[in-house]
């Protein structure tokens, strides 16, 4: 495991993938102190002022790894992990969200350039942005104040961890973890699709392959591959 740290930068994402096609290596992570134009999923805009974890790493499919996409489940189990470490406690909202008290505290950002997928990871520790559509918090709000590079230190050692595992025991046991961790079967929530239609209904699980389960009204299991999700 090598990090690599520098003052500022406009993505460690984009930084990253350029990296993976000049041959990095996995296990390495790079993390900035300061992200200027960093971005979240659907090309939303991700704040990450110094003091705050803005980092990427870099994972080399191999033929027998499980889905590549997958590897969302991975990281947000990963850091579950991480900042139960510093005391707080947190739950994971699917696709790629942790929240605290149902606030965002950070988020998942996963992009592909052939055998590579780079994994981006931003934290809100020390401080967090108003968001329009929903709540942010950040560990310090929760009285967890971390410095950037002793939290990746815990989250980098918890990633190889459950990538190791999911390589050698398969998606199951990673899918199992994301479950523990969510919030429980039975859970209202609101599925906003890209299409920009919407779908009320009650969490039900994941499927074998990560994808979320909605019981909507009628009674009907519907499998989404892509979407916001909210808590209602």
């Amino acid at each position: 495991m090598t990090i690599r740290t520098v003052a500022e930068t406009g993505s460690t994402n984009a930084d990253m993938l350029l990296l993976a096609r000049q041959g990095a290596e996995e296990g390495f992570w790079l993390r900035a102190e300061r992200q200027t134009a960093g971005r979240g999923r659907q090309g939303r805009a991700w704040t990450a002022p110094p003091g705050n974890l803005s980092a990427s790493t870099i994972v080399r499919l191999r033929p027998s790894d499980p889905p590549a996409a997958t590897l969302a489940l991975v990281a947000a189990v990963a850091l579950h992990e991480a900042v139960a470490v510093f005391g707080v406690a947190a739950q994971l909202k699917w696709p790629n969200d942790l929240l605290c008290d149902g606030a965002k505290l950070s988020g998942i950002l996963l992009e592909r350039s052939d055998d590579a997928v780079v994994i981006g990871i931003g934290v809100n520790l020390a401080h967090h942005p108003d968001l329009p559509d929903r709540p942010a918090t950040s560990l310090a709000a929760h009285g967890a104040p971390v410095a950037p590079d002793a939290f990746l230190e815990v989250l980098a050692e918890a990633f190889a961890r459950w990538l190791a595992r999911w390589r050698g025991e398969g998606l199951a046991v990673v899918r199992a973890a994301w479950l523990a961790a969510a919030y429980p079967v039975g859970t209202a929530l609101t599925a906003q699709m890209p299409d920009g239609s919407a779908h009320d209904g009650l969490f039900d699980g994941l499927d074998a392959d990560g994808a979320l389960i909605l019981r909507l009204a009628s009674g009907q299991r519907h499998v989404i591959h892509a979407a916001d999700v909210f808590l209602l």
